[in-house]
């Protein structure tokens, strides 16, 4: 097929991007008019010229936040009212599912198969779900004695501050500002400079579903610019953050400068698959480790990037390992075949191939890949990449890599596998791949993690938890235990005569 002719291609020649500023229900630029390009990963086109947001726009989308909140135009609408406006706000992300996906794909890299029917799908159904939740979810009556009464209420923080990652900007937007927007609170969501397009129109889409102007605010921007002045920001009450452990950590001391906000990180991960000698199906064990680590061409904080078998099954599974990996090789993302699409842009290509660089200086096999690919596209493009004999010490099993770069460890003992898998920093998930429940069981609890998978890797959906141990950050977005982070208890003690 010819790359230029495809339908996909055709629907991108003719879109257009607006990279203004959504604050207070309207378009703007930024207020000194400062921009920044917009660069496609897939060819190096320009997409769009987006405002630069900094300090004096972050001031603007919190006063619009601040008073949407305080005037309660959205906190004090009926919770039956709030519930259809968020369900009609999923309903036009499906509406609109094939500008969206084609958008996070042109800004983001991602092969626009995914980007339509998961990304896209997952945005709605997390908008769809909070918003269902909204006239489902009660307050308390504590067992007090006769003569008292005790109410236990929860109510909005008031304004949230989201800032949002490149990897799945669309997704991991709508698992912030869905449970924020049900507990009433008013949001300025700061995306993050490499893929800010979908979030923009995310915030029109709000609008044209009934939200009410200035509740969900939207500044593009630099995160030493704009992203350090939401956190900074004294009229800010809560502060989410999905990104890396290394601007956690900034984000968390920009909230104990200030106001004392709330600060939850959702942050890095260099999750651990475990596949026994026992394992049931070799081959899904086989699919499960390739498709995860190469998935989203690996820019994703859970991928499965250190994976230890058992010594006895290891070169059966590396040469099943290795058939597959021309099936993920990169292609054009705007080929609905395409498996793995492009780094998102030049700075993380460079990256990872610094990373692979370090394992070979360190020692480890090379198997596959290593490599730039698609070069004359003018794109951000790298082979697949395995690596065996790899220690536990060396740095690309140490270090995040957000990229498709996967390091072959080997194990004799499953209690050996275990100290090797918790002996990171980072604690976001982790699988264990054996036929034998009770060795299953006892791995799963051993494993310190946020969320571990039993014969399979990150099967999940919007009603469990998603978050981390240790150094992969504190609370938890999706289910129901994400409203947590955006609202007071608040107990009301009556004394009865």
């Amino acid at each position: 097929m010819n790359d230029q002719t495809t339908p996909w291609h055709r629907k991108a020649a003719e879109l257009t991007f607006d990279g203004r500023a959504l604050i207070g229900g309207k378009r703007v630029d930024a207020i000194d008019g400062a921009t920044f390009a917009c660069i496609s990963p897939v060819d190096g086109r320009r997409l769009a010229d987006v405002a630069r947001g900094n300090d004096k726009d972050i001031v603007a989308a919190v006063a619009a936040a601040r008073a949407a909140f305080e005037d309660r135009r959205w906190a004090g609408m009926a919770p039956a009212r709030r519930k259809r406006v968020l369900i009609r706000f999923a309903e036009l992300l499906l509406e609109h599912r094939d500008e969206l996906a084609l958008t996070e794909t042109l800004d983001m890299g991602k092969p626009i198969a995914a980007s339509r029917a998961t990304d896209v799908n997952a945005a709605a159904n997390t908008l769809r779900w909070y918003g269902e939740a909204i006239d489902k979810v009660y307050d308390e009556i504590a067992p007090t004695a006769d003569t008292s009464l005790a109410l236990i209420t929860r109510e909005p923080v008031g304004v949230v501050g989201a800032i949002v990652p490149w990897n799945y900007p669309m997704l991991m937007a709508s698992w912030k500002i869905a449970p924020a927007l049900a507990t009433g609170n008013s949001v300025v969501l700061k995306p993050s400079e490499k893929s800010p397009l979908t979030a923009l129109r995310l915030g029109e889409l709000a609008l044209e579903a009934g939200l009410p102007e200035g509740v969900l605010n939207v500044v593009p921007g630099y995160g030493h610019e704009a992203g350090q002045a939401l956190a900074l920001h004294m009229d800010v009450d809560c502060i989410a953050f999905t990104g890396s452990t290394r601007v956690g950590k900034q984000i968390m001391q920009f909230a104990g400068q200030s106001n004392l906000k709330r600060a939850w990180t959702e942050l890095g991960g260099k999750s651990p698959l475990i596949v026994c000698a026992d394992v049931a199906n070799l081959d899904r064990a086989v699919d499960a480790a390739i498709g995860s680590i190469f998935y989203n061409q690996g820019e994703s904080c859970n991928a499965p990037s250190r994976l230890f078998v058992e010594s006895s099954i290891k070169n059966e599974f590396l040469k099943r390992a290795l058939a597959k990996v021309p099936e993920h090789a990169p292609g054009d993302p705007l080929d609905p075949q395409t498996a793995m699409g492009a780094l998102v842009d030049d700075t993380q290509l460079q990256t990872v191939l610094r990373y692979i660089d370090a394992g070979v200086s360190e020692g480890a096999k090379l198997l596959a890949g290593g490599e730039r690919a698609r070069v004359d596209s003018g794109g951000f493009y790298v082979l697949p990449t395995i690596f065996d004999n790899v220690r536990n010490d060396m740095t690309i099993a140490r270090e995040e890599i957000f990229g498709p770069v996967l390091s072959v460890l080997a194990f004799d003992d499953v209690a050996e596998a275990v100290r090797m898998a918790n002996a990171t920093s980072y604690g976001l998930q982790a699988s264990v791949w054996t036929r034998d429940i009770n060795k299953a069981h006892k791995v799963a609890r051993a494993l310190r993690a946020g969320t571990v998978h039993v014969n399979q890797y990150d099967e999940d959906d919007i009603t469990v938890p998603f978050g981390g141990y240790k150094q992969s950050g504190n609370g938890r977005d999706k289910s129901l235990h994400a409203l947590d982070k955006y609202t007071e208890l608040k107990t009301t003690w009556i004394r009865l005569e």
